[in-house]
């Protein structure tokens, strides 16, 4: 006899997918204002290099992992499915950030930023809800 599906709980799956994107948020920002403190990073308004801009894809990739494995892990249930909704709201919202800021002063001579924020939303998102998977099934 197999068992009967669980309920879906929405405002649960809300909650954890709110939880990832915070996550994600305050460590990022947490992280720039710590590299602006110590000087690794330019003062606002101020161009930033090349590489400065490779270092913040770094460590906000990274971020999206945790945030993703975190969003996996609080799931009732398809840690994947919610592991992959916050890797498309960064994506609407990388996407929305390349079309606002495509042209202008601050990624003027650096488009690929922004289209490395677009490409990369989706991958850490699966990696997050790939580890919470096989955290599952090694149980």
């Amino acid at each position: 006899m197999s068992e009967p599906p669980r309920p879906r709980r929405p405002v649960q799956s809300f909650g954890t997918v709110i939880t990832g994107i915070v996550v994600i948020v305050v460590l990022s920002i947490g992280t720039d204002a710590a590299l602006i403190a110590t000087g690794v990073f330019p003062a606002h308004g101020q161009p930033m290099t090349d590489g400065l801009f490779l270092l913040a894809t770094i460590y906000r990739t990274l971020y999206a992992i945790l945030g993703s494995y975190l969003a996996a892990r609080l799931a009732p249930d398809r840690p994947m499915a919610h592991a992959l909704a916050l890797g498309i709201v960064g994506l609407v919202v990388s996407i929305l950030g390349a079309v606002t800021t495509w042209n202008t002063d601050t990624t003027a001579g650096l488009s690929w930023y922004p289209l490395a924020l677009v490409v990369l939303a989706l991958p850490p998102a699966w990696v997050g809800g790939r580890l919470r998977e096989m955290q599952l099934h090694a149980r």
